[in-house]
């Protein structure tokens, strides 16, 4: 079973009140035809993140448009979608009644957050309740990247720069944060799912622990009770449509082939044959690759 892991879909009152997005990204047959043609069983929906808010007042009201018309989705294709349901970061005190809703009355199976909201990244005391709540729940997180106002954006806002740059290292930021907040060890049965291999988080793996060990040793950070990587080899990527060899390699080296869920990024990548066969590619065993395609996140929902 091939199971995507990182695609998306908006409603129209979303894409006509935000930037960038156009209505390809709203046209679910199209992707319905493309996974067919790429012999894709099954996709999970998750909030790409947007501006939409500005216009239309609050995250909240986002929620609301968002959950609403995917579980539309999930109701007339419930073999082919898996939804992971975005939460009203703007009210912490609907947070959890909203996942409670989404996932026990909705058919939502996942969660689905930003990096970080306005410089607010997941270390934030306001998400705490919500990892209890997947705890008890076995619910996925799944994390995009933020594309409004990521880390650097006050220093450089650029057309290419931006999200070639800042998106990443907002991702890798907030996984970071979450490391030094002890949240990876105090929350270590929540599910997180980072886009995009988690950032320049595989290419930093052995820096953290090399500078946190000299650190320690002058007893200038605290102790996290275990070394860096230790925490991080315990949360799950997704590969973002990427196709580079060695961007795999740096990713299965630090989380291993159980922790690596393929993705195609669709609408925003096109070329999700050429994203499937690099899996296939890879110098690991038949049923590695099979968990990377779909086995490890299949997995992950069982318990949902």
């Amino acid at each position: 079973m091939i199971i995507d892991s990182h695609s998306h879909w908006l409603p129209e009152e979303i894409i006509k009140n935000a930037h960038f997005f156009h209505k390809g990204w709203s046209d679910i047959e199209a992707q319905l035809k493309l996974m067919d043609s790429a012999g894709i069983d099954q996709a999970v929906l998750s909030y790409p993140t947007s501006d939409a808010h500005l216009k239309l007042g609050s995250i909240s009201q986002v929620t609301k448009t968002y959950n609403d018309n995917v579980a539309k989705i999930l109701k007339h294709y419930p073999d082919r979608f898996i939804g992971a349901a975005t939460l009203p970061i703007d009210n912490a005190e609907d947070m959890v009644t909203e996942f409670k809703k989404a996932t026990q009355e909705s058919g939502f199976k996942a969660i689905s957050l930003a990096s970080s909201y306005n410089g607010v990244y997941l270390d934030d005391k306001r998400f705490l309740p919500i990892y209890a709540q997947a705890q008890k729940q076995n619910i996925p997180i799944f994390v995009h990247a933020q594309i409004v106002n990521p880390i650097g954006f006050d220093r450089v806002n650029d057309p290419l720069l931006t999200p070639v740059i800042e998106y990443i290292f907002d991702i890798t930021i907030s996984i970071g944060k979450l490391l030094m907040a002890d949240i990876l060890r105090d929350y270590k049965d929540v599910k997180f799912i980072f886009a995009n291999f988690g950032g320049a988080i595989p290419f930093l793996a052995h820096r953290f622990d090399a500078t946190y060990e000299m650190l320690r040793g002058i007893n200038f950070v605290k102790d996290l009770k275990a070394k860096p990587t230790d925490y991080l080899k315990n949360i799950y990527v997704d590969t973002g449509g990427d196709k580079i060899k060695a961007n795999f390699l740096l990713a299965l080296e630090l989380f291993g082939p159980d922790h690596l869920l393929w993705g195609s990024d669709w609408p925003a990548k096109k070329d999700v044959a050429g994203g499937i066969q690099a899996v296939k590619d890879l110098a690991v065993s038949e049923e590695d690759k099979a968990n990377i395609l779909g086995g490890n996140l299949e997995k992950l929902l069982k318990g949902a």
